[in-house]
């Protein structure tokens, strides 16, 4: 029980105000610097969740250091409304960074934390603690959009209080001492650097390269889909943003059907094509109705389980105990850190070149052709190279 609480609370904090962080800046002139701040969110996942995973591998209490890192948040998240009413882009673009230097690393926490107490017999029963954290993602977006904070700098303030409360019951979680405690620190392993020795595995590093290259979707979803609702004229968009997290709620206790009937491998593939399939419906949207676009928050269902969940378990079934924390850090990494930077970024060049503050929804189809084609990318070579009979299960890597 205290596993789903903790699972809940973690991805209410980051729903509160995730989804509509692009639209709460474009409403209160700062448009410019949305995908900017989406980029700064990636730099911190790159930055922090390995440093964390590799500290709390030898030194520090998984609740602990999750337990820290919220308080912290919470902190960061109670300066933001001022500075966004102020439209100081700067300023924004700073808390913000230091605040997902703190938050990025709580992601491989929650997972590394869960994956130790679920123990090894249990381990296919994480989808069942997972699918509390789209939950979580579900109150806090329908919260949002029925108090009509959707475009509003209250959402900081409810972030704020969801952190703290994380922050306090963390403490109160399983203890989950550094699995590696008393192991010879280096300074590789600041940056996690022995979990990299996992890339010599062929599996392991095509996931994360595949994982990059999706990523390069969810980056490109997050930072702008809040901003293109509206710019269809929807309103309530954290409601309409969380039937995605509710469709999740819905597909995530479809996994172990999904792994005994497809396999990991091709269960797995569904959820990259389904990115590619989302954004198509985007584009088409414009044209042809509201509905599409709905339709493609819905099967957010399908793209996160299918992906997220099912790498994170992947990496639970094969890391060992020892760089658990590391590994869970390095999807983050891939994940919330690179493939984020990359789509957020090269989104942002784009929308500012063809959609800017004046643009309407027919100018938004080069934005949406970037993850439709990285995308694609990624299943192709995940069909191609990873190699995994359906039937047989992944078996736990060296160190």
């Amino acid at each position: 029980m205290q596993l789903v609480v903790m699972m809940l609370l973690e991805f209410v904090v980051f729903g509160s105000w995730f989804a509509t962080f692009g639209l709460v800046l474009a409403t209160n002139g700062l448009a410019s610097v949305i995908g900017t701040a989406y980029t700064l969110a990636a730099v911190a996942a790159i930055v922090s969740p390995m440093l964390l995973g590799a500290i709390g591998d030898r030194f520090l209490p998984s609740q602990k250091g999750l337990g820290i890192a919220h308080l912290a948040g919470g902190a960061v998240m109670l300066m933001l409304p001022a500075v966004v009413n102020a439209a100081n882009g700067t300023l924004v673009l700073g808390l913000i960074f230091v605040y997902m230097l703190f938050f990025q690393p709580t992601l491989g926490l929650a997972n590394a934390i869960a994956f130790r107490h679920l123990g090894t017999a249990d381990k296919r029963r994480f989808p069942y603690v997972r699918v509390f954290g789209t939950v979580g993602w579900v109150v806090a977006g329908s919260g949002v959009g029925w108090l009509g904070l959707s475009a509003s700098v209250g959402v900081f303030y409810v972030t704020a209080m969801a952190s703290f409360a994380l922050g306090l019951y963390a403490f109160t979680l399983p203890a989950t001492p550094p699995p590696a405690k008393g192991v010879r620190f280096s300074v590789g392993d600041l940056v996690g650097a022995k979990a990299f020795r996992l890339l010599r595995h062929r599996n392991f590093a095509v996931l994360m390269g595949c994982a990059v290259l999706t990523s390069i979707s969810l980056g490109v979803y997050n930072t702008y889909a809040s901003t293109y609702l509206g710019a269809l004229g929807i309103g309530n968009v954290a409601g309409v943003l969380s039937l995605g997290q509710a469709s999740e709620v819905v597909f995530i206790v479809t996994i172990p059907f999904a792994l005994k009937r497809f396999g990991m491998k091709w269960a797995i593939f569904a959820g990259m094509c389904m990115w590619a399939l989302r954004f198509f419906l985007f584009i088409e949207a414009a044209n042809s109705g509201n509905w599409l676009a709905i339709t493609a928050i819905v099967l957010q269902g399908i793209c996160n389980d299918f992906f997220l969940v099912l790498a994170a378990m992947y990496i639970g079934q094969v890391a060992p105990v020892e760089l658990a924390a590391q590994a869970q850090g390095m999807l983050i990494l891939v994940v919330s850190g690179i493939g984020a930077f990359i789509g957020s970024f090269v989104s942002g060049e784009i929308y500012n070149a063809t959609v800017g503050a004046d643009g309407g929804p027919g100018d938004w189809t080069a934005v949406w052709s970037l993850p439709i084609a990285t995308a694609a990318l990624a299943a192709l070579l995940w069909g191609i190279l990873f190699r995994q009979p359906r039937d047989q299960e992944a078996e736990l890597l060296p160190a």
